[in-house]
């Protein structure tokens, strides 16, 4: 199994939760100030570079759309009993609902009304972002109590010229080159798909800059598609140093971790995810990519082909509560958050330690006693591992292979293999 150093506890598990019932109430969409209101409260955690792009502005084959904003929307009786209440719960507005004040019959108010007859107390998620429309989710059980009758129907929104909103967080490392890390802002209250994406990665953040890690990591927080797209488009020349990079989604369900591999299927992300998931022994699935999903597409597009891939445990459409109320707080646990913020840092711990070596005495075994790395063995209850791994990693310093390809064709562990290389490379044997 990968050591790692300090693994998150139960502690971290709790305010990863804690963020997400911060942010649960919030409506969220594409654009407007719940997503404002989101990354003010992720500002508190780690510092956010916000940015605003204009309504009209191209990026690269789409326009970013007008700004949408909803103060109040609701169903109202004869009585004026409010059957169907947006302050009750942000799901049940169809997101990005053009302003709407009317009173109509039931016959005529369907059309405009959305439910899961399947989940009969459940509330869906449903959008209209690109066409203008207007409409009410709601559970069946609610809706089957409606007698027939007028109803007063209003729709407090503005859909006007605005901004779409970004925001960005570096951890400085000692190079250049980047990892990028990505989650969805754009959802309302639905705590598994999107806020437990969110507050892992903010924790992984925090994290990361505690340990001055060698690739420099972006964290970027933007709406779906649009916002991935936005980011790309405005960061073509920062894309040439994206080494390697992973989208954070469904981060707090039940269920076993899911790695969805880049389009390229063998980038040094997808190696390292595979090895983690593995040697951790934690029940697991790799998946191929497809294009369809969340914003691994938009990084992995063919123009882009950047080596990116998605962490989940239960995958984007694959549990009964996806788009639902019932994706709600009690859904998502601190155990499970802290178990997909310490893959992270495990597979980042490996990113960061896989490096490329060439064997500076290549002809025959060098000799490792006069050197006086036998000796440093001594003690160790891995003398035996360590000795292979040595030996492992010069046999295989030929400027091909990784840390991580010695360490799965021999069979040893990751650290033991990294810290075998620390000591060739401080005998001055290997060079990177």
């Amino acid at each position: 199994m990968t050591e790692t150093g300090a693994q998150p506890t139960t502690t971290t598990g709790e305010e990863m939760h804690s963020l997400v019932e911060r942010l649960y109430p919030l409506c969220r969409s594409i654009t407007g100030d719940g997503v404002r209101a989101t990354l003010d409260i992720v500002g508190e955690y780690i510092p956010l570079r916000v940015h605003e792009v204009p309504t009209g502005t191209q990026v690269l084959d789409w326009t970013v759309p007008q700004e949408w904003n909803i103060r109040d929307a609701y169903i109202a009786d004869s009585t004026g009993h409010r059957i169907v209440d947006f302050a009750a719960s942000s799901l049940h507005v169809l997101g990005y609902s053009v302003p709407m004040s009317a009173t109509m019959p039931l016959a005529e108010l369907r059309a405009h009304l959305h439910t899961l007859p399947d989940h009969p107390s459940w509330v869906p998620y449903r959008t209209s972002y690109y066409k203008p429309e207007w409409g009410f989710c709601l559970a069946q059980d609610t809706l089957d109590a409606m007698p027939d009758g007028d109803y007063e129907v209003r729709v407090d929104s503005t859909l006007a010229d605005g901004h779409l909103t970004y925001a960005e967080h570096v951890v400085p490392g000692q190079v250049a080159d980047e990892v990028i890390v990505s989650c969805h802002v754009c959802h309302p209250s639905l705590a598994n798909d999107n806020l437990a994406g969110i507050a892992v990665a903010a924790f992984l953040a925090r994290a990361l800059a505690a340990q001055k890690p060698w690739y420099t990591y972006r964290f970027i927080f933007a709406p779906g598609t649009i916002g991935a797209i936005t980011w790309l488009a405005r960061n073509a020349e920062r894309v040439e140093r994206v080494r390697h990079g992973l989208v954070l989604a469904c981060a707090g369900d039940p269920g076993p971790l899911t790695y969805k591999q880049s389009r390229r299927g063998d980038a040094e992300i997808d190696q390292v995810m595979r090895h983690v998931l593995t040697a951790s022994e934690r029940p697991h699935r790799v998946t191929e990519f497809t294009p369809y999903g969340y914003d691994e597409r938009q990084y992995c597009s063919p123009g882009f082909d950047l080596g990116v891939g998605s962490l989940t445990r239960t995958p984007y459409a694959g549990y009964p509560e996806y788009h639902t109320s019932a994706d709600n707080l009690d859904f998502v646990s601190p155990e499970a958050m802290a178990d997909t913020l310490a893959v992270c840092r495990e597979a980042f711990a490996v990113l960061d330690r896989n490096r490329r070596y060439v064997n500076l005495s290549p002809y025959g075994e060098p000799q490792l006693g006069r050197r006086g790395l036998y000796d440093s063995l001594g003690g160790r209850s891995d003398a035996q591992q360590a000795q292979m791994a040595m030996l492992w990693v010069l046999s295989l310093s030929d400027g091909e292979h990784s840390l991580l390809d010695v360490a799965e064709r021999s069979g040893l562990a990751f650290d033991t293999v990294a810290a075998a290389s620390d000591a060739l490379h401080g005998a001055g044997l290997i060079k990177a």
